[in-house]
């Protein structure tokens, strides 16, 4: 592979005009396409397999224009202190609000609380619940223009008036501002990294190409730009630290006293097999949310694989095209001044004697110190990720709703408002879907079910069956004690589910639970269940892609056990701060409750590629070296002499941008923003940079061993570039006026 990508660089090198109007070509190609596409049809999201979409597939066939991802919205109103919300002027108040509403060109219905019966006890709250004929995300300007106007036309009146539910959900917004300081942070690492403003932009250059090329791509083929979240952040994410690795590497074969082609080519030889590899093990955790069953969940992952792998094509060909426009102006300072002194000295490339020696910098003297303690080191190492995973075994999954938002919202508001009036389990409504097609006695099999269900405990209150025109169907509503996101409403619809039996057993009629709470509880079972399925379908290829790469076998196995401390030490961290409530207030976490439920396969998936690019990176320079005749505890040494920097410098970029998404608004992008920074923290500092070269100490040679019979069947991928060495340092004349130009 290393002599493949060696000619791929040294080609796109010397026709980088050829490869950068290609790119050029390619991306105006794919951005046309995006424009002219049709609209796609918007995401529904769908859980295969769980009752909840079993009920909902039957009332959408039985009940034409029920749709399980239709919007939906809840009215409260709350009478003035000391008044009755049915009292003459407060209910025209509301009914006019309530008509004001029904008018929308979206609005599919609207429940008057009045006529449903929908008002508290004590008389001072009411709701009304509105149903839209369109998802969330399709809701327009004017359907939102009218519930916050309802908002407005309360105080006039005098009537309290807040609104919740999904139809005022605000989209997670990722890009932007956010992405913008991002660029911004990772520009001033690039240059604090680089000391050289080309070394620094061509790795954000390439990076902001790959991720047009892959969203305008992601629109071209028909996907919703909903899948492009996850394509954009590590598009963004992997583009830079791809592009990091390999301009630092033609730095070093410059600084070696190679030319500027020679050099292009090598380093797409070593630090390109790296980057090939590293873009696989990103690949394989992206596409293995397919594992999942959730085809959203699916979708995102494909998108955001394809993006990864435009990241490490341009890598690989636009990125060595350009250093050929910039072939000394990515140099440092230093190395530009003696540069004509050297080539004119040498004649036949650079001498590297006559550049000025470095000294070792912290990353060097770092190893040095690990490579003595390593023992201590592992030991403190071990304790403190452990310490700081141990919140992880009181993890909660869960789908926070109204009650997460801030207490300014009127989300959430409305949430504690009606929690007040009728109770928490108002917040959260189960739907129950009962078949009775078949049955001899319709109407008495679904007499049973609601007596059964309104026995049960837990239970405050069911609502009158409707049928559908066939009466072979029908539907009701079922209000919880608890609130939606509680253990006992969990406890609640498993008991539900288990009673369904004995009543399909007595009456031959089929009861299923649904609704938004019970969605949201088979979402977080649905994860859970895949989340050990996973974990080992992606450590496990990416072991044995690993062990390509570095041909060992406890080389592997270590990256995957570090991988685990890292997601652990970073669950740890969102327990604790999430739901445990620790430091919330530092980071505007106005209500602790459950993890988000797609949060740990997420987190899994971006940091275990995020993970295997810095073991790759800085492994593969100690196996490089370890292959070209240092010794075991020399080549850690020399491995981060070479890569140690530069990993740190992508870390540091990568937190930067992760921590940016704190600042979101939504309690879901802060999860991720929170975790994702703590675990590229962990993973990059305390397990590549601290416990990978004190276990690899340890181990000395046994690190790199591998069976002889393992050895005969695993291709020699040569990632370390051992076939490059041959290659003589001297170029032919022609190339040494291209260096020089």
């Amino acid at each position: 592979m290393a002599k493949f990508l060696y000619r791929v660089g040294r080609f796109a090198f010397e026709k980088r005009k050829l490869v950068v109007v290609l790119w050029l070509g390619i991306m105006a190609a794919l951005v046309a396409g995006a424009a002219s596409a049709p609209t796609p049809p918007p995401d529904t999201f769908s859980i295969p397999g769980t009752e909840s979409q079993q009920a909902f597939d039957l009332l959408a066939e039985r009940f034409p224009g029920t749709k399980s991802d239709g919007a939906e919205a809840r009215i409260v109103f709350v009478a003035p202190d000391g008044q009755q919300i049915g009292s003459d002027a407060n209910k025209a108040a509301v009914e006019k609000i309530v008509s004001e509403v029904a008018g929308g060109t979206q609005v599919k219905g609207v429940l008057d609380p009045f006529q449903t019966g929908a008002v508290s006890k004590n008389g001072t709250t009411a709701y009304a619940t509105v149903s839209y004929n369109v998802t969330s995300d399709q809701l327009t300007d004017a359907s939102h223009d009218a519930l916050t106007n309802a908002i407005d036309a309360g105080k006039g009146s005098g009537v309290t008036v807040e609104v919740g539910g999904s139809a005022l959900q605000p989209k997670p917004e990722m890009g932007g501002a956010t992405e913008a300081i991002g660029i911004a942070i990772a520009a001033i690492v690039l240059m604090i990294t680089f000391g050289a403003f080309a070394a620094a932009g061509l790795p954000l250059v390439t990076a902001l190409i790959g991720i047009g090329v892959g969203i305008a791509a992601i629109v071209t083929i028909g996907m919703s730009t909903t899948t492009t979240t996850l394509a954009m952040m590590l598009g963004l994410a992997v583009g830079i630290d791809y592009a990091l690795f390999i301009v630092s590497r033609y730095r070093t074969e410059r600084a070696e006293g190679y030319s500027a082609q020679e050099a292009a080519g090598r380093a797409v030889g070593t630090a390109g097999s790296a980057v090939v590899f590293a873009g696989l093990t990103v690949v394989i955790a992206l596409a293995g949310l397919a594992v999942v069953g959730i085809p959203m969940l699916t979708k995102m992952g494909l998108a955001a694989a394809g993006t990864v792998a435009v990241a490490v094509t341009i890598a690989l060909t636009l990125l060595p095209a350009l250093l050929g426009f910039f072939q000394n102006a990515v140099m440092p300072k230093a190395f530009r001044r003696v540069l004509p002194i050297a080539g004119q000295a040498s004649g036949n490339g650079l001498n590297a004697t006559e550049i000025p020696d470095e000294k070792p910098g912290m990353a060097t003297r770092w190893a040095r110190f690990v490579v003595r303690r390593p023992v201590a080191v592992l030991l403190i190492g071990l304790v403190g990720m452990g310490v700081l995973a141990l919140p992880m075994t009181s993890l909660e999954l869960g789908m926070p709703g109204d009650e997460a938002q801030p207490t300014s919202t009127t989300q959430r508001r409305a949430y504690d408002a009606l929690a007040a009036g009728f109770g928490p389990g108002f917040n959260g409504p189960l739907m129950i879907a009962i078949d009775v097609k078949g049955v001899a006695d319709p109407k008495g099999a679904v007499d049973q079910a609601v007596k059964t269900l309104t026995a049960t405990k837990g239970v405050v209150e069911v609502s009158p069956a409707m049928f559908n025109q066939a009466g072979d169907a029908a539907m009701l509503n079922v209000i919880p004690a608890s609130g939606p996101s509680s253990t006992d409403t969990k406890d609640l619809v498993h008991d539900l589910r288990g009673e369904a039996a004995a009543l399909k057993t007595a009456t031959g009629a089929t009861v299923l639970v649904t609704g938004a709470t019970a969605m949201n509880i088979d979402v977080s079972q649905k994860m859970s269940d895949a989340l050990l399925p996973y974990l080992a379908v992606v450590v496990g290829l990416a072991i044995l892609l690993l062990m390509l790469v570095f041909r060992s076998i406890a080389v592997p196995i270590k990256a995957a056990l570090g991988f685990l401390l890292s997601v652990g030490a970073a669950f740890g961290v969102i327990v604790a701060v999430f739901q445990w409530g620790w430091l919330a207030g530092l980071i505007g976490v106005h209500q602790t409750g459950p993890v988000m439920s797609m949060m740990p396969i997420f987190l899994i998936g971006v940091v275990f590629g995020l993970a295997m690019d810095y073991e790759v990176f800085l492994v593969t320079r100690m196996r490089e070296a370890y292959a070209h005749g240092e010794s075991a505890k020399d080549a850690i040494v020399t491995g981060f002499r070479h890569s140690g920097r530069v990993v740190v410098a992508a870390a540091a970029i990568m937190i930067a941008v992760f921590s940016g998404f704190i600042g979101g608004g939504e309690a879901m992008i802060k999860m991720m923003g929170l975790g994702l920074a703590a675990a590229v923290f962990f993973d990059a500092f305390i397990v590549r940079m601290t416990l990978v070269p004190a276990v690899l100490a340890l181990l000395g040679d046994k690190a790199w061993w591998l069976p002889r019979w393992l050895a005969k069947i695993l291709p020699n991928v040569d990632v370390e570039g051992e076939s490059l060495n041959r290659k003589p340092i001297a170029e032919p004349e022609r190339e040494l006026e291209s260096a020089r130009a």
